[in-house]
């Protein structure tokens, strides 16, 4: 589980807000975090039917509360299926990037930051 609290975008800001109904801030200042620093989160714009903020698949994270690296402020990578290609759900980050060396799907990197901490509860579950 993970929530979202701040967006370096507006419109991302705003989306965000009323999809959760809680309210996500605006920081630009995550917009200008280097690269090195962040994570990626994979956002599906066509495709698979779901719950993510674009109404279909969920997000994909590459990292994890655990994992080497991990950090809760994440790139946004916006996915998209290319025509004639047949989508299927991909529920890894590693999943996501063979699709793409595939060249099943395109990954658009607007730019934007979100801060999404995931939330573990003793025990390490999420």
């Amino acid at each position: 589980m993970f929530i979202h609290t701040e967006a370096s975008d507006t419109k991302v800001a705003d989306m965000l807000t009323a999809m959760t109904n809680s309210r996500v801030l605006l920081v630009p200042k995550l917009g200008s975090v280097p690269a090195s620093l962040l994570a990626d989160v994979f956002v599906f714009i066509n495709g698979v039917r779901g719950g993510g903020p674009f109404g279909f698949q969920p997000d994909v994270f590459d990292l994890a509360p655990g994992d080497e690296g991990y950090t809760p402020l994440r790139a946004v990578n916006l996915v998209e299926w290319k025509e004639g290609v047949s989508p299927r759900e991909l529920r890894y980050a590693e999943e996501v990037k063979e699709a793409a060396a595939k060249g099943e799907i395109i990954i658009t990197l607007p730019g934007i930051v979100v801060n999404m901490p995931m939330l573990t509860w003793p025990g390490g579950q999420r």
